[in-house]
């Protein structure tokens, strides 16, 4: 295969993980027209179209979704071996809803470092978010608290979250002997992560069947480390992920408000573009000791 050849395939490659010719060529430093005739070119040699185009971007024919699945594997082993090289000076990039990182996975930053054999970069954000960047090649792990329905994109579920209503003791204080407990329960203030209470709506709808009635919303903070803060604080209720929590309930700073039969879960996956874990060496390590961290710490 000739230098342009690999070329094209690249192009190709890269634009089936992004379904986009446009950001393909941004990724690759190349002109969108350039990385539009590498695609053409490449059909014409295989005798059959890559991509069905549509107004958002491109989706792969049945036949160019075989041929990027075996292409990826030989691509990113390529990669890989200039990264063992020491030849690309290899960062792996990880990105993480903040609570998780800095919780669970900023403690072990020097087994993570150990694991990848690079430098290793953290990044805050919320899943979508998260998951565009992984798709565009801006990141190469995202820890993701939503299952990724984007094609290029490959995840799997590593632990759930147990979410856990919980408040100061004042607040207990003055829910004993309280025969309406959903109603004297929302009657607390909460502090909650957006202005839609959506940990609370979720929670209130998996428990009790019903949407809440909230009489106040205390404050807002979008880190449910300070929507703990202010819990803990005094400021009202919320509901928050018991890894969160577990060191305030056992200090006495929180108590559970209510106890669920069963408790509301959320599933955490982890996610790295289509067959880059099994290609390249540095990320399928550290994505193993990442799983084995949260499945742990959550």
């Amino acid at each position: 295969m000739a230098a342009h050849d690999l070329e094209h395939v690249r192009t190709f490659v890269t634009a089936y993980r992004t379904g986009s010719v446009s950001d393909a060529a941004r990724l690759l430093g190349i002109s969108q027209p350039t990385a539009s005739a590498h695609v053409r070119a490449l059909e014409s040699r295989l005798g059959y179209a890559l991509f069905d185009r549509t107004p958002t971007g491109v989706v792969a024919t049945a036949r160019a979704t075989v041929l990027a699945q075996q292409a990826i594997r030989h691509l990113d082993a390529l990669d890989d071996l200039v990264e063992l090289s020491g030849e690309a000076g290899t960062v792996l990039h990880v990105g993480g809803a903040a609570e998780v990182v800095g919780e669970v996975l900023a403690p072990h930053v020097p087994e993570l470092v150990a694991a990848a054999g690079a430098p290793v970069r953290l990044h805050l954000g919320v899943a979508d978010d998260l998951l565009e960047q992984l798709r565009v090649g801006e990141l190469d792990i995202v820890l993701s608290s939503v299952r990724p329905r984007v094609q290029g994109l490959s995840g799997s579920p590593v632990t759930d979250e147990e979410f856990v209503l919980v408040g100061a003791p004042r607040w207990e204080r003055e829910l004993a002997g309280s025969q309406a407990a959903v109603d004297a329960l929302e009657r607390i203030p909460v502090v909650a992560y957006a202005e839609n209470l959506p940990i609370i709506r979720r929670y209130w709808r998996s428990v009790f069947g019903r949407r809440p009635d909230i009489a106040t919303t205390a404050a807002v903070v979008p880190d449910l480390r300070a929507v703990r803060a202010a819990v803990v604080g005094g400021a009202g209720m919320s509901v928050l992920p018991r890894y969160l929590v577990g060191e305030q309930l056992a200090a006495g700073a929180l108590v559970e408000l209510h106890r669920p039969e069963v408790a509301p879960l959320n599933t955490l996956y982890l996610v790295t573009r289509s067959g880059r874990a099994e290609a390249s060496r540095s990320v399928r390590d550290l994505a193993a000791v990442i799983a084995r961290i949260t499945a742990a710490g959550v």
